[in-house]
């Protein structure tokens, strides 16, 4: 960003270096804390803007949450116990003041996590609680883990409590909390974890994410896979907005908004992902779903098509099937990392078992349901060589492990997109 870019006047934004996936505006909006904007500053611009700027508040993320400490002319409590600024406010007399409002972002959603999962918001007095990571955000959930009575132990790259060690010495573990950008979009599903490290904590009770773009990160896919309660950091992005928004307004907002926000940025974010077998409608009633929904469409098949210069026939023609399905998982995992999208997908993407979680990072899976006497083969290699019947065999009860909705065709394209936004509350 130019030195004139960077001192344009902003009402509230977020101070950051790369942020263009951010989803606080959104949030801001819902809040009442517009025009808000997103400010990415080189470091060398920070200061100034900060000391400068004719700003109201401000948000700041990765990597200058520290580097506030050293420009403001107050620390709040929150700020100085966790040695972090991520608010900040102009004083009536213009003195900068900086806050940390991820704390109770963390808290609010630990405890209707313990509510939600664990029975009780103190669920967790007692016990061990893994923190992976020691950044500025480690610092805010290891604070908000103490005020719940949990122990938070620290896990980072070096010292006495590593990655590796967690087996050997934290089998008691009842808690993890990443706090680390593994596994946030675009690099994604990835998990901070070694493998089949949660399979080794027998008293595991739950694993929340301070991630929240994918909805699922790889340590939640495992923890799912696992039967363990996942939860991702949107409620707490939230949580800390919704402090924001009151400091900067100087008013009470209603705390329901944090939980009606979470669930409105959550069904307007979330992908639909279409299964079922060749020929059920996938393409169609795609189409009319995310004209209806003002998401965008891909076809994967015509994406393959576009990001390897040949159709899915042909290459199953020419370089066979397996070939063929290690390319369209290829293009599946660049595809189904994104946000808002309706998603067609091949009717035998779910014969590999590794293209399930990248479908479930970020989507809602829905099996649209089409009776095998009215699926055509014309055009679909597999279906022609195989026989419809063949497919189904094999198919079906893969469609219906991997679904989260199962739609049974109604006649129409329309009528399906409608069936299916009705039974996901759309």
């Amino acid at each position: 960003m130019g030195e004139s870019a960077a001192h344009s006047p902003v009402t509230y934004g977020l101070l950051g270096r790369t942020l263009k996936h951010s989803w606080s505006p959104q949030i801001h909006e819902r809040l009442g804390t517009v025009p808000y904007e997103l400010v990415e500053l080189e470091p060398s611009e920070l200061a100034a803007f900060v000391r400068e700027g004719s700003w109201q508040g401000l948000n700041c993320t990765i990597p200058y949450k520290r580097d506030l400490l050293g420009l403001v002319d107050e620390l709040r409590p929150n700020a100085k116990r966790i040695g972090a600024v991520n608010t900040l406010l102009h004083g009536p007399d213009g003195r900068v003041i900086g806050d940390n409002t991820d704390l109770f972002g963390f808290a609010w959603m630990l405890g209707r996590f313990c509510e939600r999962h664990l029975g009780t918001r103190d669920a967790l007095r007692g016990s061990k609680a893994l923190v992976l990571g020691s950044g500025g955000a480690s610092k805010a959930v290891v604070a908000a883990l103490e005020d719940a009575g949990a122990v938070p132990v620290v896990i980072s790259r070096h010292g006495t409590n590593t990655y590796e060690t967690i087996r050997e010495r934290h089998a008691d573990a009842a808690l993890i909390v990443n706090t680390t950008p593994v596994g946030m979009y675009p690099n994604c599903p990835a998990s901070p974890l070694p493998d089949k490290t949660l399979e080794a904590l027998p008293g595991m009770q739950g694993v929340v994410d301070v991630v929240y773009n994918p909805e699922r990160t790889g340590i939640m896919l495992d923890a799912d896979r696992l039967q363990i309660p996942a939860e991702s950091g949107l409620a707490m992005l939230v949580g800390q907005a919704w402090l924001s928004s009151c400091m900067w307004q100087g008013v009470e907002l209603d705390e329901a908004l944090i939980g009606s926000i979470e669930r409105q940025i959550t069904l307007q974010c979330r992908n639909i992902a279409l299964i079922g077998m060749p020929g059920s409608g996938k393409t169609s009633a795609g189409r009319n779903l995310a004209e209806l929904t003002g998401r965008t469409f891909v076809d994967m098949d015509v994406d393959f098509a576009r990001r390897y210069g040949k159709t899915p026939a042909k290459v199953i023609q020419d370089a066979g099937e397996q070939a063929f399905r290690k390319m369209e998982s290829a293009a599946l995992a660049e595809v189904a990392k994104g946000s808002n999208l309706v998603v067609s997908c091949g009717g035998g993407v779910v014969t590999r078992p590794e293209n399930l979680p990248l479908l479930r990072q970020n989507s809602s899976v829905v099996m649209i349901d089409r009776k095998l006497e009215e699926l055509s083969s014309r055009g679909r290699p597999l279906s022609q060589q195989r026989g419809v019947a063949a497919l189904a065999e094999e198919r079906m009860p893969l469609y219906r492990a991997w679904a989260d909705l199962v739609v049974a065709c109604t006649g129409s394209a329309r009528g399906d997109a409608l069936e299916i936004m009705r039974r996901l509350g759309l």
